[in-house]
């Protein structure tokens, strides 16, 4: 059995249910897109994760911060905004919430001037930073000298680390989404196509920067499936399960699974779709990671087709 960064088992046959129980959590069929991002953080010696997630809907754009509980038994700690239209004002301002453990946690965000370019998540011109023990222990957003004048705190001594991303995207034959390997680096393009015509067998394609990574043909044969891939040094295992695409009435998603490692070294070229084995990898920092470990970077994928 897979797992996620943060322990979460994924089953090796991870079918989708026709059960309500198993439709992902905030998508509903008024089109919801949703991002989810866990951070592992280090704060007062110990580490918590921080999920910072952006929503959008018809009515309603904003995102919400959300800190571990101390005790593995206790709830979340969110802060919510909400950016309606008529509320300009929330667009910039400071929220804070203290936990059992008697942490306080400030969460700052300037959203003003922020760059949408119709996604869910902004793309440049905003910050938004988690504050804690007089210490931005999160920030996000290139407005960086902005949020430390506002905050008046010092950058962490440890960097936050990117474990586990989750989104839902809607469309109806391609999907796109883009993904840093690591917050350090710069944005790289995913995209999935499913070809499905009455004259040929459907077909699926995944691209990374336009270029192809994974084709699977006779997907009706192959709605659920797995390969390993190599681009820019990062080893990805690829994992999806488009069964209810395929044979499902009705909204339904398929979910792929991009799990990101690079490690310490590689020798493999830029871009390969064969398997090798981590020890061949030779010296060289990707992205921003510090090559003298090892990162791992789990994606979930929900893709809903829309006939």
């Amino acid at each position: 059995m897979l797992q996620d960064p943060i322990g979460i088992p994924i089953p090796s046959c991870f079918s989708s249910s026709s059960s309500n129980e198993d439709q992902p959590t905030g998508v509903t069929k008024s089109g919801q897109t949703l991002f989810m991002s866990v951070y592992k953080t280090k704060i007062g010696g110990n580490s918590r994760y921080i999920t910072i997630t952006w929503f959008k809907h018809m009515l309603l754009h904003g995102l919400s911060v959300s800190v571990d509980g101390h005790d593995p038994n206790e709830a979340d700690y969110t802060c919510k905004v909400e950016l309606k239209p008529w509320c300009f004002w929330k667009k910039q301002g400071s929220k804070r919430f203290t936990t059992s453990d008697k942490a306080n946690f400030d969460v700052f965000w300037d959203l003003k001037g922020a760059k949408f370019h119709g996604e869910t998540e902004p793309s440049s011109e905003y910050y938004v930073a988690v504050v804690c023990d007089q210490e931005v222990v999160l920030l996000l957003g290139d407005l960086k000298k902005d949020a430390y004048r506002k905050t008046g705190c010092r950058p962490s001594l440890n960097d936050p680390v990117l474990v586990s991303r989750k989104e839902h995207v809607f469309g109806k034959k391609k999907f796109t989404t883009r993904l840093k390997f690591h917050e350090k680096g710069h944005f790289h393009e995913l995209s999935i196509e499913c070809k499905n015509r009455s004259d040929v067998a459907p077909e699926m394609e995944i691209r990374i920067d336009g270029h192809s990574m994974v084709h699977v043909k006779h997907l009706q044969w192959k709605f659920r499936g797995n390969e390993c891939i190599h681009f820019k040094k990062v080893r990805i295992e690829v994992y999806w399960d488009v069964h209810d695409w395929l044979f499902s009435p009705g909204l339904r998603h398929a979910l792929f699974i991009f799990k990101l490692s690079v490690p310490s070294s590689s020798s493999s070229p830029a871009i390969s779709t064969a398997s090798s084995p981590l020890s061949s990898l030779s010296s060289g920092s990707v992205d921003g990671f510090d090559p003298s470990g090892l990162h791992e970077l789990c994606l979930f994928l929900y893709a809903w087709k829309v006939e």
